[in-house]
């Protein structure tokens, strides 16, 4: 069984397979086994682990992922990976590769066989058109999670992390700031993926909150008011709300509340933190 991680691995197992990549499927594998170590080291995962990874490709992070954790569990999308999977993990007994969709999968139910219920870390390369929608699953889901260490665009994790008033706040970061801590662990250059993508990524934490730091009595409504405030971000929070038309607001109605919260009525979306968010929603 070749080690993959490497070029001469990735190629041997490409060529032997004679492996077609799949641009629908954002498909881009790592070739360099210190970025791998590091993935590791930043999901801290240990013999006592349950590990869901998310789009294993030919198995490279997976081969780390078995020799460090208890039970590792590979969803992968591209049918036409059963076979490879099959042949550069047949060394491990603690493994598992189901081939399906992940947004249509039941997590929850394999959390509860495979591991108790309890906790599990997830650990996935994903591609950038299908970033947001698998996390926001998984936590929407309220999937049992400690962490999820992940591999992304760079601008993506930058993204997640900012904060009010800059240019990368938006929607996506008040979700994961509401479901976790995330932290940029560090950044992995183009020329580590075969083939080469056209941007740089960066592998981001994201520690689980077992309870959100906000109390909000309608987490959905909150969402549809932070994703209306950024549908047109040059717009004011008032005509934003009001504006849009699923949430029922009067203009009124969104001015009380904000001169409650001692908000301008000129503010944006983009200068409310969470918490503010979470106050807003609850007067509405």
């Amino acid at each position: 069984m070749p080690t993959l991680g490497n070029p001469t691995g990735t190629i041997y197992i490409l060529k032997k397979y004679n492996f077609q990549f799949q641009k629908k499927y954002g498909q881009n594998f790592l070739i360099d086994s210190n970025i791998l170590e590091n993935i590791i080291s930043a999901a801290q995962i240990t013999k006592d682990d349950f590990v869901l990874e998310i789009g294993p490709g030919i198995g490279t992070m997976t081969q780390y992922l078995c020799e460090n954790a208890r039970e590792v569990i590979a969803v992968e999308i591209d049918k036409k990976l059963m076979p490879i999977l099959e042949d550069t993990l047949s060394a491990y007994n603690n493994v598992a590769v189901i081939n399906a969709d992940i947004l249509k999968l039941d997590i929850n139910r394999i959390v509860d066989e495979k591991n108790g219920g309890r906790p599990i870390k997830v650990v996935a390369n994903l591609p950038y058109y299908i970033t947001t929608p698998i996390i926001m699953g998984l936590f929407e889901k309220h999937v049992p999670l400690e962490s999820i260490t992940i591999m992304v665009q760079k601008e993506v994790a930058e993204r997640m992390q900012s904060k009010p008033g800059t240019k990368d706040y938006g929607a996506l970061s008040l979700a994961v700031q509401y479901y976790s801590a995330p932290q940029v662990m560090f950044t992995v250059p183009a020329g580590c993926f075969m083939p080469r993508p056209n941007v740089d990524s960066a592998v981001i934490k994201l520690i689980y909150h077992s309870k959100p730091p906000v109390d909000v009595n309608d987490e959905g409504l909150m969402f549809e008011l932070i994703r209306a405030s950024f549908n047109q971000r040059r717009k004011t929070l008032v005509n934003s709300l009001s504006n849009a038309t699923d949430l029922g607001l009067t203009k009124d109605k969104v001015l009380s509340a904000l001169e409650k919260l001692q908000l301008a009525a000129t503010v944006r979306g983009e200068a409310l933190t969470l918490e503010q968010f979470a106050r807003l929603s609850n007067m509405l």
